[in-house]
């Protein structure tokens, strides 16, 4: 663990609200906030007294004092560094990625559908970095938010995925909220008869199924967190819209993404596609072998 949580900043409405929800969460795991803002024509930061280059570099340093001062009004006590780097922001929030615990970043919505948005720096990052990303739009910033939901992950139950449910099961118990876990699967072929309808028993032999090998994915986290009050689900339609339910209740929705390395060319699958679009709260992108 290296107690760091980073939060780009853009100056933007988006990236002010994810600086808020990252020092939050700072506070919660007891880690340092990282305020980081690059911008390729930084010029050099001169000692003493105002010059040009100062000038020069003003609007950078209004970008991170509005968000300190936001920070440190609601987290007084919260260890705060402030970094401006002189670079491309892809880089330098690739690379701060890499010393960081979580990156947080600001996400645009879009009018009345209360929709994620992601610019082309955010996409990139979100399939290349190896450490969770959460994505906060604008006034998702409400501390009543915090305890007063659930913390909902989605599990597909294809494959292993220890980092995602030990991510859901930390962030559920630093909360003290209800975990969530929501399994989306299409009916079997075998559920339906010849009419095109859907045969009941066999339908409910399928959700047993689902609901069984939930249990069995779940079952040695829960002995691990013993005080983290789990809510099983088994929906049988498509894992997008399925787990998309019930998310007005969230204070966060945690999606997994396969890390595949260096492999090209980096993608994000079509569950995670709906959630960053589609959820009306932060969402985090957990990576997983």
């Amino acid at each position: 663990m290296k107690d760091v949580i980073t939060v780009g900043l853009d100056g933007t409405l988006q990236s002010l609200s994810a600086a808020l929800w990252a020092a939050r969460e700072a506070e919660l795991r007891k880690a340092r906030l990282r305020l980081l803002h690059a911008w390729i024509l930084l010029g050099p930061e001169p000692a003493g007294a105002a010059s040009e280059e100062a000038e020069e570099n003003y609007w950078p340093h209004r970008i991170t004092d509005e968000a300190q001062a936001a920070v440190t009004s609601s987290h007084p006590d919260l260890p705060v560094d402030v970094s401006l780097v002189r670079g491309d922001p892809f880089d330098a929030l690739a690379q701060a990625a890499e010393q960081s615990d979580l990156l947080v970043l600001g996400s645009r919505g879009l009018g009345a559908a209360a929709r994620f948005t992601l610019g082309e720096i955010g996409l990139e990052l979100v399939t290349r970095t190896a450490v969770p990303t959460v994505l906060v739009r604008a006034q998702q910033d409400t501390p009543a938010r915090i305890g007063s939901g659930n913390v909902t992950v989605g599990v597909s139950l294809h494959a292993a995925c220890d980092g995602l449910l030990a991510f859901a099961f930390e962030t559920a118990g630093r909360r003290a909220v209800m975990l969530r876990a929501v399994h989306g699967r299409h009916l079997s072929a075998y559920a339906y008869n010849r009419g095109g309808g859907v045969d009941r028993t066999a339908a409910e032999e399928s959700a047993q199924i689902a609901r069984d090998e939930l249990a069995a994915a779940l079952r040695p986290w829960r002995a691990k967190f013993p005080d983290v009050h789990v809510d099983e689900q088994v929906i049988l339609e498509s894992p997008a819209p399925a787990l998309l339910h019930g998310t007005p209740n969230a204070e966060l929705l945690i999606v997994g993404r396969r890390h595949r390395g260096r492999l090209l060319p980096p993608r994000i699958g079509h569950v995670v596609q709906a959630a960053v679009h589609h959820a009306p709260c932060p969402v985090a992108i957990v990576p997983h072998d």
